[in-house]
């Protein structure tokens, strides 16, 4: 019978029991697909990763990314932990990572202190941005169970975002971002009949004080109901937010999960590009456990 060995962390914070949980088993060779979810769902974590060979061999590997429900195109704290983890076995040259994902490459930038301790690592979301659905402030405040007049569309009207997987942004009041409660009933009722999503409806809410970004992920129709860290949607909003001024690049630092206990810290970039707007987002790792499945 096969063993496979896995390391969890947590992931953008440098505390422990803070950040996203990630599960990652560095070797995945011989798991079926069907084996790769079963083991995501058991987690229950927002994500697992496993690892396989690149398909070409001037990457460092092929990343495959589960939720508890389904595969993933692309994730920001999967790839942050994954990057980590395979930097602290000796992988990457120059601190430097290329993953093979269905959203297409991703590549992971190595974190060290000053000492050259390893503590975490920056990604660069595989995709430029591109923006589909607005929604009316109605249909965000039903699923976030707020009023309308929590919405604030000064900025942005609520708007399908992606850099490669879809989430839906909605700016509030920070207090109201502070009530927030996804209404399950309310996304299945938006969610159905939605084309054009790599994903069942994820909404991500954001206060925001210039450079200062408070953030909340709902996600309950892929059985995350609220995320502690979520990268790629954080990536997505930061390439959303310059893409509303006339500047080259901005910066951004986002905390999210302080609502559920889980403390996070995501550090985001955004820069115009010859193919649109692109987007980085990075944090720091801790381990937490390390063990074995046998199957």
């Amino acid at each position: 019978m096969p063993t496979y060995d896995f390391v969890t962390l947590d992931v953008f914070t440098d505390q422990r029991f803070g950040g996203n949980q990630l599960a990652v088993f560095p070797d995945a060779r011989g798991l079926s697909d069907a084996e790769m979810q079963a083991l995501a769902t058991e987690f229950n974590y927002a994500e697992t990763t496993f690892v396989l060979p690149p398909e070409d061999p001037r990457h460092t590997a092929r990343v495959r990314i589960f939720n508890t429900t389904a595969e993933m195109p692309f994730a920001g704290h999967p790839n942050v932990g994954t990057g980590y983890v395979l930097a602290g076995m000796g992988r990457g040259e120059d601190g430097v990572l290329k993953f093979e994902e269905l959203a297409g490459i991703v590549s992971v930038r190595v974190r060290n202190d000053p000492t050259g301790v390893l503590i975490g690592a920056e990604i660069d979301a595989p995709q430029a941005l591109s923006l589909g659905l607005e929604f009316t402030p109605e249909q965000i405040a039903l699923c976030a169970g707020l009023s309308k007049d929590d919405i604030l569309i000064t900025g942005h009207r609520p708007v399908q975002g992606s850099v490669g997987v879809d989430f839906v942004f909605a700016e509030v009041t920070l207090e109201a971002l502070g009530r927030a409660r996804p209404d399950v009933a309310a996304f299945e009722a938006l969610a159905e009949g939605l084309e054009g999503f790599s994903m069942r409806l994820s909404l991500h809410l954001y206060a925001q004080d210039g450079d200062l970004i408070r953030a909340r992920m709902f996600s309950p129709l892929t059985g995350t109901y609220e995320d502690a860290a979520t990268g790629s949607a954080n990536a997505t909003l930061g390439a959303l937010l310059l893409s509303l001024t006339s500047d080259d690049a901005a910066e951004y630092v986002v905390s999210q999960g302080i609502e559920i206990g889980r403390p996070s810290l995501l550090q985001v970039s955004a820069r115009r590009m010859a193919d649109g707007v692109r987007a980085s987002v990075g944090g720091g790792c801790v381990l937490m456990f390390r063990g074995q499945v046998t199957l």
